[in-house]
């Protein structure tokens, strides 16, 4: 294999690469988000400089995935930071677990999305929108909302806005000494998002504390309340906005 080859792989290995070149399309990704107020300090202490709290709200929510090209189909669960960038309003993707390898890495070795293996699961039980995330087995969060309560509405311009909000990761790569060669924010913008539908209601969230999977170390005070969306969207490559070795 001559060096243009080497450097024409999209990801390792070599004979069948794990994820493709980018950008990504994704058809009929559904959201549930779970808004809830949890300790100012506490998210101060989850969130890296120079990035700055934006209230004391925070989310957890669960996407199922049923179509991503050169990623496939997959689920997953994550918790969510609102937070200012240079007075920018951000979302700071603090964890993430997924159920698919291609994903799970492409996420990781690309954007610096925090993915780690959890079973996530977004599906109507009778009357019910429900989410939950299994970690090492063990049951780990459990999100409900009421299915559609608001169904005639078809303003969707606030989820247009909350989708194209930009995303920000902490991207943290070793050297092969173990010393750190990526430190960094990065940004991401979703593009060609189109909304094909979008509810609010009352929403529960139950969190469990789990030493590997913490969602529950920014706990819940008060539930604000429920979104239930179902989008397609191109997530792009992204762009680093803080390099913490520079």
């Amino acid at each position: 294999m001559k060096k243009s080859d080497v450097k024409a792989l999209a990801s390792m290995p070599l004979q069948s690469p794990t994820f493709p070149r980018g950008p990504y399309k994704f058809f009929n990704r559904e959201y549930l988000v779970i808004n809830y107020k949890t300790d100012p300090a506490l998210i101060r202490a989850y969130l890296p400089e120079p990035l700055e709290p934006a209230g004391d709200t925070v989310a957890v929510q669960w996407l199922d995935l049923p179509d991503g090209e050169g990623l496939g189909a997959y689920s997953a669960a994550a918790q969510v930071i609102p937070c200012t960038f240079k007075g920018e309003q951000c979302n700071f993707i603090s964890q993430m677990y997924v159920d698919n390898s291609a994903p799970l890495a492409g996420g990781r070795e690309i954007w610096g999305y925090p993915m780690k293996f959890g079973k996530a699961v977004l599906k109507v039980n009778a009357d019910t929108l429900t989410g939950t995330l299994h970690y090492a087995t063990q049951p780990i969060a459990t999100g409900t909302m009421v299915y559609k309560h608001d169904a005639f509405r078809k303003d969707y311009s606030a989820e247009q806005k909350q989708l194209t909000r930009t995303q920000i990761t902490l991207k943290l790569i070793p050297d092969i000494d173990g010393k750190p060669a990526i430190a960094q924010l990065v940004a991401i913008n979703f593009e060609d998002v189109i909304v094909h539908g979008a509810w609010t209601g009352k929403a529960r969230l139950e969190l469990i504390p789990s030493v590997n999977c913490p969602l529950a170390d920014l706990p819940i005070r008060e539930i604000v309340g429920g979104h239930h969306m179902v989008t397609d969207m191109t997530l792009p490559y992204g762009r680093v906005v803080h390099d913490y070795l520079a």
